[in-house]
């Protein structure tokens, strides 16, 4: 395909999502489905300009003076590409499959820059989450939220059950040259970002990645299950573990020794988590699958640690998945924050005297983080906040230097809010509470 043609097809691609809806994975699926003469690279062409036009759908609405699938497009094309208004109708020339030419307006709008932006256009978010992003971030909330509209790195995990990191390293990096290894964890792996316009490296190609020797995990995600700290032959309870990436962490921490529980308050999250870990090699993981009060009765006021990655806005992935930037409302939100405040209210029963309660979100949104530790804590002194940074060492899979950066980074009841800004990692809160002793 000629570039006009992939333009074309973007617009078409972004007016099913916001028009009809559509996720934008199921989007670009169904287009390539239409459209079978299209080759890998014209499919991650398309895929690029449509996720870096949602990433910045906000400042490209504001300098475009419109929110259509077009003006977007050809907003992405200047803003996030680089083309000038000439280079954009020269894509344009002599292709049938085009769109028509930028207007005068639309090379106008390409033009237009503002130094004076309120924060929903200047961080590329909703506007009603500009007084969330101010309370989180203060005067660095609008670099945050570009950050946030930026294109992500592929990471992986290695998994310590069946590989060590210098053999899994120069695994990978025999299929891709461009790996490194994470400067936060002596596990985690970096792919760095690609040109927009050119096809991503899969990992499921990596013949390291079918032996189990590395999982694909964000590097925050893998910063959060360190929170577990020294977990070796312990007993711990997974207890919202979906699909089972922190499960797998986990089990690794724990080097197949003591019990692992994976449940999930919808057992159909679950099924995807059995392949996993047989590739992973997992052989202490127990997944119990029911209501919970028949399923973990059995457990309660026994456990280590109980690992809390609680269901959440989702928005600490906008990067990787900008379109549901768009898509959170208000009404959401709220929704989210009941369920964490009830997974709260639940989870820290199976705690022993002594035990460790994780509370993790992939949220950058104090609503949904402090907020919801804070309603928690309320009127009780069972409970005590231990540096996140203190339990990431306790693991002793950070990296050096690590632990003093991480530090830095506390807030409020020690917990650390990772960013892209911060941390060039997704978005992830964790915050560590330890469980009193039993006085007698």
């Amino acid at each position: 395909m000629r570039d006009g043609g992939r333009v074309a097809a973007a617009i078409e691609v972004l007016e099913a999502v916001m028009t009809r809806h559509q996720p934008v994975k199921d989007a670009l699926r169904d287009w390539g489905k239409a459209h079978r003469f299209a080759g890998s690279s014209d499919r991650a062409w398309i895929s690029g300009l449509v996720l870096d036009a949602l990433r910045r759908r906000s400042s490209i609405r504001d300098a475009m003076s419109e929110d259509t699938p077009r003006a977007l497009v050809i907003g992405a094309l200047g803003f996030a590409w680089g083309y000038s208004g000439t280079q954009i109708a020269e894509m344009f020339e002599g292709d049938e499959h085009a769109p028509e030419p930028p207007t005068a307006a639309e090379r106008g709008g390409l033009l237009q820059t503002r130094d004076d932006a309120p924060l929903n256009i200047a961080a590329d978010i909703p506007d009603w989450l500009e007084t969330s992003f101010s309370r989180a971030y203060g005067q660095d909330a609008a670099a945050e939220g570009q950050a946030m509209a930026g294109r992500a790195p592929v990471d992986l995990r290695v998994n310590a059950l069946k590989s060590d990191t210098e053999r899994a390293l120069a695994a990978v990096a025999a299929k891709l040259k461009t790996v490194a290894q994470s400067d936060l964890t002596l596990d985690g792996l970096r792919i760095p970002e690609t040109d927009p316009r050119a096809k991503a490296p899969g990992a499921d190609a990596i013949p390291a990645y079918g032996k189990g020797w590395v999982e694909v995990q964000d590097i925050g995600s893998q910063l959060a299950a360190l929170a577990a700290g020294d977990i070796a032959g312990a007993q711990v309870l997974d207890y919202c573990a979906g699909a089972g990436g922190k499960t797998l962490a986990l089990s690794a921490l724990m080097e197949n020794t003591g019990q692992l529980y994976a449940w999930d308050y919808d057992g159909r999250r679950l099924k995807a988590i059995w392949p996993r870990l047989q590739r992973a090699g997992v052989r202490n993981v127990q997944v119990r699958d029911g209501k919970e009060a028949e399923t973990l009765g059995d457990l309660e006021g026994k456990l280590d640690c109980v690992f809390i990655d609680a269901p959440c806005s989702g928005s600490g992935t906008w990067r990787r998945r900008p379109d549901s930037k768009w898509r959170v409302k208000p009404e959401a939100l709220k929704r989210r924050m009941a369920e964490q405040d009830e997974v709260l209210s639940k989870a820290w029963r199976f705690v022993k005297p002594g035990g460790r309660l994780v509370y993790v979100t992939c949220s950058v949104l104090p609503d949904e983080n402090e907020d919801r530790v804070a309603n928690f804590l309320e009127g009780r002194e069972d409970f005590t906040p231990v540096p996140a940074s203190e339990a990431m060492a306790q693991s002793g899979r950070l990296a050096d230097g690590a632990k003093e950066r991480l530090a830095k980074l506390e807030g409020r009841f020690g917990a650390i809010q990772l960013t892209p800004l911060r941390t060039g990692t997704d978005g992830f809160y964790v915050c560590v509470l330890e469980r009193a002793e039993n006085r007698n």
